[in-house]
Order: C-alpha cells, then structure tokens, then sequence
C-alpha cells in the first residue's frame, strides 16, 4: 500500500511539473501571438494611415490578448485579499485601453508578459536540476535470480534485498553493496567528485551513478525515495519552498508598495493632467527586478552548490554560511580518514600478543567504531578465529564491554577500566603513545588489564590546505574537538594548523564547547560525520555534516550536507554564500534605483510608456543575467587535481 500511495505522489508530481509546461508554452504561444499582432498594426498604419480602423482594430485585439491574463490575474488575486504587483500593471493596461491607446496597452502587456514567462521559466529552471537526476536512475534493471538467470523489470519494482547485474555504461538502479565484480564507477552526480572510484566487492554504490569498466553483481539496499539519489532530489525541492530572511522583508512590505506608487501616479495626474505619465509610472515602478533579485540567485548558488555534491536543505543557511567566524570540527571520520590502524601490540606479561589481539577483537565485533573495525582487520589478517561475544554494551566515548566464553572483557579508555573497578598495576605505562599521538586502547579481562593496543590514524588529503583556506578567507578560529588523548589530539591539530583544540571530549563536552564558543560572540559552523556528533551539529549557527552520501544520519542531522570528504568544500561554500549575498545586493540595489530614476522620468514626461515597458523588461533580464553568473561559480573545483599527501 505504501508503494502505490509512493508510485501515486510521484505521478502527481510529475504531472504539475508537465502541467505548469504545458501552461507556460500556451502563455508563450499566446505572447507570440499577442506580438505578431502589434506587428500587423504597425505595418497597417504605414500602409492605410496612422488613425486607420485597421490598424486600430489590430492593435486593440492585441491589447485584449495580451492584456486579458494580466487583468484576470490581477483581479483574481483581489479576491483572494492576496497583494500583487500585477495590480499596477493591469491598472496602466486598463487606463491606456480605456484612452484608446490600444497600441501602448498591447506593448506594455507584451513586455510584462515576457517578464513573467522569463519568471516562470526561471522556476521552472531550478526544477531542471532535479528533473535531470531523475533521468540518471533508469527505468529497466536487470534482477538476478538465484539460479543466475536474469530477468528485466521496472526499477519501480525493486525491493531491498534483490540483486541486480550493471553492466558497463550503465547507471545504477537502487542503492546497493557490491557482491561480485570489479569497475570504476563515476560518482559525481552523488559526491560532486570528478574523478571515478574503483569499486570491489563490499563497497557500496548509489543509485543514478555511471558505472564505467567491469560488470557488477549488486544487492539492492535501498531503492526509490529511499535512495540517496532520491534524499537528494527531496532536498533540492524542500531548499526551492524555503526563503531567505531578505526575501520575507520583501513579502512584508509588498502590501504598503502598491498603495504608495498608486498615490505617486495619482499625485502626478493630479497636478500635470497627462494620463499617459501616470501609465507610465505604474509600468515602469512594476519591481520585477526586486521580485527577483533574491530567488534567481539563491536559484543559480543552489545549482552550483549541488553540482559540487553540497546539498542545502534551506536557503537560509546559505545565508548564514557566510557570517560564519569560527569553525568547530570533530577529528575522527572528519578531519582524519576515521581508518584506524594498528601500530603496537602490548600484552602484560604471560599474555601471548595473539590472545590480546583476539580478545579485543571479539569483544569488539558489534561495534562500528573505527577502532573496532581496525581490530577486525588486523585479526582477519592474522587469521584468528573470534569466538561469539554475548551481553554487548557500548558506552559513546569509553569503551565496550561484552562476555567472551563467560569471561567479562572490557575494552577501552584507561579512565573507563578504572571506572569498572579495573585492575591496572600488572600493565606498564604506555609512554611511548605519548611522544607519537597514539590511541590507546585497554583490554581487561575479568577486572585485570591484560594489555594495551595502539593505533593510530591519518589526516584526509587537503586538510591541511582546507584550513589555511579558511583561515586566509577570514574565519577567525578553527577548533578541533575529540574523545582522543591529549597527544593525539596535539599531533592532529598541530598537522592541520587550527587555533586551537580540545581532547577527551564525550558527546555533552562537544556541546558545551560549542555553546561556549557562540557566547564569546562567534557564529559557529559545527563539522562532524553525523553519527556521534548530532547534539554539537545542531547546537551551531550551522551543521555541516561530511562524507554523508548513502548515510541517513549525517543527511537528517545537519543543516548542510557533503556528499563527498573533500573538505575543500567547506571554503567554497562560504565563499559562494558571501558571493551570493552580494550578488543580491547588487541586485536589490539595481532594483531600487532603476525604479526611483523611472518614476522620476515618467513624472517630468522624459520617458514614454512604450520605452518604460521596454526597459522595464530589460531591467528583469539584467537582474536574471546578474545572478546567473553564479551558476558557474567554482568550476576550479570540478577540474582541480586531488592532493594525495600534506
């Protein structure tokens, strides 16, 4: 049932989309119409005269062509108690046809027309981005049975736990773990990455990438909506319905514009007794370009923010994204690789090292911590059996502890054996963790330490170029928060170059840090993988979760989303947010003096209505070309090669 009501909302969507196309290109044709008129009635009064009723029956059936929507739109909202701007337009377009100048009232309508449909269209554009990530899925997949055979059907009809085969050249169906095979898969679309991944068998894929070289054999683990694909289309739709602070002054006080141009125009007509001046000012003070100054270019930011695999849920934090002065990151998974390797193997005496790697290792086999999946890789390396842990427990921050063959086995922090009653004196201390920043893990076995493990990890390519990027952009301070040691947590911000740091930091700490950090005065951008850090994410002016493509989590907790772990994102998103505030600027600024400096003509009679509604329509293509250099915006990024070593 919940897949027909799915497939059903789909379809209705898809039907607006195609429904509002359909209108527009009637519009437009209609337009077209309403100007091949005006065109006749131009070349009639060269023929027959300038006053002939050929010429004026033209011109007055394209003044009711074009002019009829306009009025009706106007007239409708009315109604509604709903304020316009179309009101001062269909004011001048009933004023001029009820003068007789049908010819103004056709040019002006013609204009405001195009005005409108470039409006529309530019809506319409910013659906474009979604329309073709839709295309990326295709319609047909190839489900494998258990016998081998293959069998085509719908995409639609994949379910989680069906395997698919993908051939080379074609896109991924669903969302899936690789089970056989071995390609190069271009994930772009997902992560903003341009260079493709090689792909082996555990990995996982996305739904809509392009898989380049070998056949792959897939298990389908999401399909549909449920798709990170499918998260990212929801996303791109939810940051269009949303609005920026600027844009909601704008609607406030779109009520007092109307009535005050309105009362400009009467006081004009009032004193000069020329109608055609007051027509003229309701033209030209029509604010197409502030209606859209804000949205074309929040409109272009969130296309090039996308095509770089950042993923905005709402405009408003584009907004904030450059005022942001101080950035909070955690290390492990953000900053680092989040791989832990085993570097040292320490058992206390009369434990053979295997045992304490074993120990460990099966302790830790229901966890998903780094640390837990280093101690797995070293064992099966190793070729060591686990036996069964029972009774697993994780404490965020501390440790595990679980039953191994009725023994309790504790592993984590020194601080956390020594809160379970741990005996730790038969264990030497780890000095030489100290000096090289490892991680420590202690390993107990019913309340005696039997060892200790180090690891250690590595900082992501570029980290260090990300953060001076940041600090030369003028972000102020830049902290680095984690439950590591001390040591570890020197050495890693020591490589980076942040201002500061904070080691042994549980879940309650972070927040703390953070909140304390917005007190001094700084707007905060909290970065983290989502997973262990959603209080700090949304606890900072901005959440910025990294590395979020095919995880829930990290999507649905922060405010902005990564798809990939490059973090030289996060500089150009705040360079785009201060870009994209500008360009609004400009464009409001523009806006504001194009219609003092237009009533003002109108009302000393030095500019005639036909040319106000010519410039009128170019005003709007002036703000509409303003913003879209921003599409554009950080294609250095797309063709940038990947440093591998700081």
């Amino acid at each position: 049932m919940a897949h027909k009501h799915l497939h059903f909302k789909e379809n209705i969507d898809a039907e607006h989309t195609h429904g509002k196309q359909i209108r527009i290109s009637i519009a437009l044709l209609g337009t077209l119409a309403g100007g091949v008129l005006l065109i006749n009635s131009s070349i009639a009064r060269i023929f027959y005269g300038r006053t002939s009723d050929q010429a004026e029956f033209l011109a007055m059936a394209a003044a009711i062509l074009l002019g009829a929507p306009i009025v009706l739109h106007a007239i409708k909202s009315l109604f509604k108690k709903q304020m316009h701007m179309d009101e001062l337009v269909a004011l001048a377009i009933i004023a001029a046809f009820a003068t007789q100048n049908y010819a103004t009232a056709g040019i002006v309508a013609f204009f405001m027309l195009l005005s409108e449909l470039m409006e529309s269209r530019t809506a319409l554009g910013a659906r474009a981005s979604i329309e073709s990530l839709i295309k990326l899925t295709p319609t047909q997949a190839n489900l494998l049975a258990e016998d081998g055979s293959e069998k085509e059907i719908k995409v639609s009809s994949l379910k989680t736990g069906d395997c698919v085969r993908v051939r080379p050249g074609d896109n991924i169906p669903a969302d899936g773990e690789i089970v056989n095979g071995l390609s190069s898969i271009n994930e772009a679309t997902i992560t903003g990455e341009s260079l493709p991944v090689d792909k082996v068998p555990g990995m996982q894929v996305f739904a809509g990438t392009n898989n380049l070289t070998g056949v792959l054999d897939i298990k389908v683990t999401k399909a549909g909506k449920d798709t990170t694909l499918g998260k990212v289309q929801s996303l791109i739709i939810q940051a269009e319905h949303t609005k920026i602070p600027i844009m909601r002054i704008i609607d406030r006080y779109v009520k007092w514009y109307t009535p005050t141009i309105l009362m400009v125009a009467g006081i004009v007509l009032f004193f000069t007794h020329d109608i055609n001046r007051a027509i003229t000012i309701l033209v030209i003070s029509c604010p197409c370009a502030l209606i859209l100054a804000t949205p074309t270019a929040m409109v272009a930011a969130i296309s090039a923010s996308a095509r770089l695999g950042i993923l905005v849920k709402n405009v408003a934090d584009l907004e904030i994204a450059g005022k942001i002065t101080a950035i909070v990151f955690d290390k492990t998974g953000t900053v680092t690789t989040g791989q832990l390797y085993v570097t040292k193997l320490t058992p206390a005496e009369g434990i053979e090292p295997s045992e304490l790697l074993a120990t460990a290792a099966a302790a830790e086999q229901m966890s998903k911590h780094p640390a837990a999946r280093a101690l797995h890789l070293v064992a099966k390396e190793a070729n060591l059996s686990l036996p069964t842990a029972q009774n697993f427990k994780e404490t965020p921050g501390k440790g595990v502890a679980a039953l191994i063959n009725s023994e309790k086995i504790i592993v984590g922090r020194d601080t956390f054996l020594k809160e379970e009653k741990v005996n730790m004196n038969n264990v030497t201390g780890p000095e030489l963790h100290e000096e090289q920043g490892f991680s420590t893990l202690y390993v107990a076995k019913n309340s005696k330490c039997i060892g200790w493990i180090g690891m250690q990890d590595k900082t992501r390519p570029q980290a260090h170029h990300a953060v001076k990027e940041l600090l030369d952009i003028g972000i102020k301070r830049v902290t680095m928060l984690t439950g590591d040691r001390t040591e570890v947590a020197n050495r890693v911000a020591a490589e980076l170059g942040c201002t500061d740091f904070k080691a042994h930091c549980l879940p309650q700490d972070k927040l703390a840090i953070v909140e304390q950090i917005k007190a001094d005065g700084h707007a905060v951008a909290v970065v983290g993988d989502g997973i262990n850090d959603a209080p700090a994410l949304a606890a900072g002016d901005l959440g910025i979760a990294m590395g979020a493509a095919g995880s829930d989590v990290a999507i649905n907790s922060a405010s902005i989303a990564l798809m990939s772990n490059d973090l030289k994102r996060l500089p150009f998103l705040i360079r785009l947010s201060r870009k994209t505030r500008g360009i609004i600027n400009g464009n409001l600024l523009f806006g504001i003096i194009f219609i003092i400096l237009g009533v003002t003509a109108a009302s000393l009679a030095w500019l005639p209505v036909i040319y106000a509604a010519m410039l009128h329509f170019f005003g709007s293509l002036v703000v509409v070309f303003n913003s879209a250099r921003l599409v554009r915006y950080g294609e250095e990024l797309d063709h940038e090669p990947h440093v591998t070593s700081l």
